[in-house]
C-alpha cells in the first residue's frame, strides 16, 4: 500500500514541521536548486567570472535534488513527493523541463561566445524575463496554485481533481 498524504509519516503536521506542503506533498527546498542558477545569472553582467559556475549547474529532478541535498527531513520529502496528486506533480515537471531547457540554451550560448562579457546583459533579461517567472510557477504548483488552463491538456477533470484536494 502506497502512502497517502495527510496519515501516518506522511501526516500533515509532520509534513509542515518539515517545510513540506501538507495538501500537496511537495517542497519549495526544490526550488534553490534553480534560484541558485538564477543568481548565477542574474550576477553575470557586473560578474562574468560567474559562466564558469553557470556552465557546471546541471539539471535535477525533484527526488535527485532531495537525494544529493542535506535537506533534514529528505526522505519524507521524496516519500511525500511519490504520495503527491500526479497532475501537480506533471504540472511542476512541466515546469522544471522548460526551465532545465533555457538554463542549457543559456549554457550553450556561454560556450559559444568568445566571452561570458559580450553575452552576460543579454543572459540576465532571459532568467529575469524568461526563467524567472517558471520558478515562480513552479512555486504557484508546490502550492496548490494552478491555473485552469495550465491543466486542461492533461485531461478533463484535472481542475476539478485540483480544485477538490483543497476545497
Amino acid at each position: 500500500m502506497h502512502p497517502v498524504l495527510g496519515a501516518g509519516e506522511l501526516a500533515a503536521d509532520r509534513l509542515e514541521q518539515a517545510n513540506i506542503n501538507a495538501q500537496t506533498g511537495l517542497a519549495t527546498d526544490y526550488l534553490n536548486h534553480f534560484n541558485e542558477v538564477m543568481m548565477l545569472l542574474e550576477m553575470l553582467p557586473a560578474m562574468p567570472d560567474c559562466a564558469e559556475d553557470v556552465l557546471e549547474w546541471e539539471p535535477l529532478d525533484y527526488v535527485g535534488h532531495f537525494e544529493n541535498s542535506t535537506f533534514k527531513d529528505k526522505n519524507l520529502a521524496i516519500q511525500a513527493y511519490h504520495a503527491a496528486p500526479a497532475k501537480l506533480r506533471n504540472h511542476l515537471e512541466i515546469q522544471v523541463k522548460e526551465i532545465n531547457a533555457l538554463v542549457g540554451r543559456i549554457q550553450e550560448q556561454l560556450r559559444q561566445a568568445p566571452d561570458a562579457a559580450t553575452v552576460a546583459v543579454e543572459i540576465a533579461e532571459v532568467a529575469t524575463h524568461e526563467i524567472k517567472p517558471l520558478i515562480s510557477i513552479a512555486g504557484a504548483v508546490i502550492h496548490g496554485h494552478v491555473e485552469p488552463e495550465a491543466t486542461q491538456h492533461e485531461g478533463d477533470g484535472a481542475q476539478a481533481e485540483i480544485d477538490a484536494l483543497f476545497a
